[in-house]
């Protein structure tokens, strides 16, 4: 297990709204690469990222996004559509004025990629260049993404069941360490054994797999005991309410972008991970119809978890990647 790399003191930036915690390394003057985390991420999960990044000549920029980590978030049912896609890129973008910074290659994982993607559309002239860590660029849908979930999927996917507002953040705070145990784990099934396997048993619906003994639970642990201390310690403070509001808002964020054009004109990377059942590899296919100017890698043998579970290779490939794009 690769040993985890100390992390920067955070400094507070007041953006949109919220008071922001972000962390920076490298040269002020290199250009700025902003890494966005996804659910349930910190800043902290891309601690193997940064000090490579910053080695590489790069000024690296992680922030707890809205409602993680140190930044949190407004909390309640009321405040729902305040994490709706224009407040998370708008955050992005009052930061990028906070820091005196124009234009930033923008990366992100799990949501933090849907975020990075919609700062291309959203605030296009912010953004230098897109890096996709195994979420692709998805086109909006022709109808409402709940209501297509709902019926592919069924009440218990997790997507779904999130829609219901206080009921996950209460079962994952019943015990949130054990729920962190739970999602930080390797890929226990390959994407072959994934595609062989019944429908019932693939309906996401991964809160009735938390629900089982531990020993039952898929895969290993892909942390060290410090790390999920790290993450347990956070997720106790902010709770998981302002996570899961992001996830309230694919309704509304359907809604809010009809009519944007759906073209990425800035450079962008795709890196997939090969064994990543949410995000499989496949989900990428057809995107440069979307963003023309576009690079694809798969890390192979690797789940859902790539900043942590092949922090080398996908180290390897971004920076390649930005030192011939950007260097």
């Amino acid at each position: 297990m690769t040993q985890a790399p100390a992390m920067p003191d955070p400094t507070f930036i007041e953006t949109n709204g919220i008071n922001m915690a972000v962390y920076e390394a490298g040269p002020k003057d290199g250009v700025p690469v902003v890494l966005c985390h996804g659910w349930p991420e910190l800043a902290y999960s891309w601690r193997h990222q940064i000090p490579a990044l910053a080695a590489a000549g790069f000024r690296v920029i992680a922030p707890d996004q809205r409602g993680y980590g140190l930044t949190g978030g407004p909390k309640g049912e009321e405040n729902v559509p305040l994490y709706d896609i224009e407040h998370l890129t708008g955050d992005l973008a009052g930061m990028l004025d906070a820091l005196g910074i124009d234009k930033a290659v923008f990366c992100g994982h799990d949501w933090g990629g849907i975020v990075v993607w919609q700062m291309a559309l959203l605030q296009k002239e912010r953004v230098a260049g897109v890096i996709g860590v195994n979420t692709p660029f998805i086109p909006r849908l022709t109808s409402d993404p709940i209501e297509a979930m709902r019926a592919v999927y069924g009440e218990k996917m997790y997507i779904v069941f999130f829609q219901r507002f206080g009921e996950a953040e209460k079962l994952l705070g019943k015990d949130t360490a054990r729920s962190l145990r739970f999602f930080y784990r390797k890929s226990g099934v390959t994407a072959e054994e994934w595609e062989k396997m019944p429908a019932e048993e693939k309906n996401l619906s991964f809160l009735d797999a938390l629900e089982t003994p531990e020993e039952e639970w898929r895969g290993t642990p892909l942390l060290s005991d410090e790390e999920y201390a790290v993450y347990t310690k956070a997720f106790e403070q902010s709770g998981w309410e302002g996570g899961i509001n992001w996830y309230r808002n694919f309704s509304r964020n359907w809604r809010l972008t009809e009519g944007v054009e759906q073209k990425v004109s800035a450079p962008g990377l795709m890196i997939s991970a090969a064994d990543d059942v949410v995000l499989p590899p496949a989900m990428a296919e057809g995107m440069e119809k979307y963003v023309p100017d576009l690079e694809k890698h798969i890390i192979p043998a690797c789940g859902h978890w790539t900043q942590s579970e092949k922090p080398d290779e996908l180290n390897t490939l971004m920076i390649d990647w930005l030192k011939r794009r950007f260097g």
